[in-house]
């Protein structure tokens, strides 16, 4: 029963750290194309998004390590991969849009 309450952390926090390293690597492309509008602060928009990740990935470890502290932790955790994701299909829509456009 102890693996089946912990297993959304153990899917968030691999994630997490798999999306960090996914903006690093955005980041490093953004920074290849033209400097326009939307590709000029979709770097810095990115790097932030990386620091929710971050703290999603910290969060589900610590509900992992710390069982007492579980549900919190893994609640805040989903909510912080939630937003990051959100934010990173915003930027990616918008790079995408600025860069396949005339």
């Amino acid at each position: 029963m102890d693996k089946k309450e912990n297993i959304l952390s153990s899917h968030i926090l691999p994630v997490s750290a798999t999306m960090i390293g996914v903006c690093m690597t955005v980041i490093s492309v953004i920074q290849l194309a033209p400097k326009k509008g939307i590709s000029s602060w979709a770097d810095n928009v990115l790097a932030i998004d990386s620091l929710f990740f971050l703290a999603s990935m910290m969060l589900s470890y610590w509900s992992i390590r710390h069982k007492d502290q579980r549900v919190n932790a893994e609640l805040y955790a989903d909510r912080f991969f939630i937003f990051g994701m959100v934010m990173m299909v915003a930027v990616s829509f918008l790079v995408a849009f600025e860069l396949f456009t005339d």
